[in-house]
């Protein structure tokens, strides 16, 4: 099938400034926006990779780590077939409805503006004595005070609404409610960590603060280029076990971003959206969706976890560990995830270990392969070189290193220095 877009037209790869290097341009909020992942890469990075990648219409990208879908849209909009696998349920459910162009405007907005009506006169008519909210298993996955008891009872009334009217367009008008709850009605703030804002909403529009999404994603299909775009395949599943999703010798290129051994729990970003929706009702469900992520923090490690066995030949990984291990004693740390720092440092390279390994039947000779990663200091302020380790796995895999590339510096609060965002670029030979 040919491409319906010529690929990267007037092409100028920019250079960035570290400040602004990891966020969104002004042309590249179309779609992404719908629904961001506070610590997702930006379409910018992406295009430029794949463009330097020399890829052709109708190639297969694969993002093994999609989050909320930046390369499957980037691939999408520029002629190629996206494949993402994604074990968050909320983000992997972000990736599907924007890699979904395929919308009749008129019945969307319409449908859309009955569900606001709807849901106004639900909400005017209901009683502020008996305010609808969440379980009490449910209330115990959210952050205290994630969000203020009048804007949650909006919020379900207008996510019943949605539900009963179930619309063909259902799955965007439920993202756009959870970008809106997010931006417009919770008391989160992101900075990267999750927090709890002093200052609480104690109302909110709830039913503007959607439509408002509702427009913007209205407004960006509209100015799509009018062609058929190539289909995108999304999963829901673990990345370190493909065989369910992909087909031997299918992959041109994989472009990604895993997540950092960093000792953030990437399923908090996520947790209001998630519990609204539906996602996860009580901790047997989060434990379920963290067992199938990349253990790169203390808090998703199980007993019977054991890919650390796929790097126990790499002598600085294990140096690294006992270094972590040695420096906790050292200062008498005595909790319970403290004392996982050096078994999640090796499970976290064993996991993507276990990724490379897997992923190698399904790429076509010569594919190339990016990932961004960063040095961490999380431990203890022990340092992991996470860019050289990670190529050091890789090429002892039958990988070609073709380049580790500075993406970007931040700095560290706990160690006071620069730490390198990187992306390593790999080749498969076969």
């Amino acid at each position: 099938m040919r491409s319906q877009i010529l690929l990267f037209p007037d092409f100028e790869i920019k250079q960035y400034s570290n400040g602004n290097a990891n966020k969104l341009n002004d042309n590249d909020k179309s779609i992404h926006n719908w629904y961001r992942f506070v610590l997702s890469f930006p379409p910018h990075l992406v295009r430029e990779y794949l463009h330097k990648f020399n890829l052709k219409p109708g190639n297969t990208v694969l993002d093994p780590f999609c989050g909320t879908g930046t390369t499957i849209v980037e691939a999408k909009l520029h002629g190629f077939y996206g494949i993402g696998i994604e074990a968050n349920p909320m983000t992997y459910f972000a990736s599907r409805v924007k890699t979904d162009f395929d919308i009749n405007l008129d019945i969307f907005v319409n449908d859309s503006t009955r569900i606001a009506e709807k849901a106004t006169s639900r909400i005017k008519h209901s009683n502020n004595n008996n305010l609808k909210s969440l379980s009490s298993d449910e209330l115990s996955l959210l952050l205290d005070d994630s969000i203020s008891p009048i804007p949650l009872h909006k919020t379900l009334i207008l996510l019943n609404i949605i539900n009963e009217y179930n619309s063909e367009f259902k799955n965007h008008q439920l993202l756009a409610l959870a970008t809106s709850t997010i931006k417009n009605s919770s008391n989160l703030h992101f900075g990267p960590e999750v927090g709890v804002s002093r200052k609480k909403k104690i109302d909110a529009d709830v039913i503007n603060g959607w439509l408002t999404i509702i427009r913007l994603i209205s407004n960006d299909i509209k100015y799509l280029k009018k062609d058929n775009y190539l289909p995108s395949k999304l999963f829901n599943g673990d990345s370190r076990d493909l065989s369910r999703f992909l087909k031997p010798n299918s992959i041109d290129a994989v472009f990604t971003s895993p997540p950092y051994p960093n000792e953030k729990d990437y399923t908090r970003s996520t947790r209001l959206e998630s519990v609204l929706l539906g996602f996860i009702k009580n901790k047997a469900d989060l434990r379920e969706v963290k067992k199938n992520l990349l253990r790169s923090n203390s808090r998703n490690v199980y007993k019977g976890d054991d890919d650390d066995k796929y790097i126990s030949h790499n002598s600085d990984i294990i140096r690294i560990a006992k270094e972590i291990e040695n420096k906790r004693i050292e200062l008498k740390k005595t909790s319970g995830f403290e004392r996982m720092y050096h078994k999640v440092t090796k499970l976290y390279f064993g996991g993507m270990a276990k990724h490379l390994e897997n992923l190698k039947p399904y790429l076509k000779r010569d594919a190339l392969l990016g990932y961004v990663v960063g040095d961490q200091a999380s431990y203890l302020q022990v340092h992991i070189p996470t860019g050289k380790i990670l190529s050091d796995i890789a090429t002892y895999l039958g990988y070609e290193l073709v380049s580790i590339d500075l993406f970007r510096t931040r700095f560290a609060t706990a160690t006071k220095k620069e730490m390198n965002e990187e992306v390593v670029v790999l080749k498969w030979k076969g």
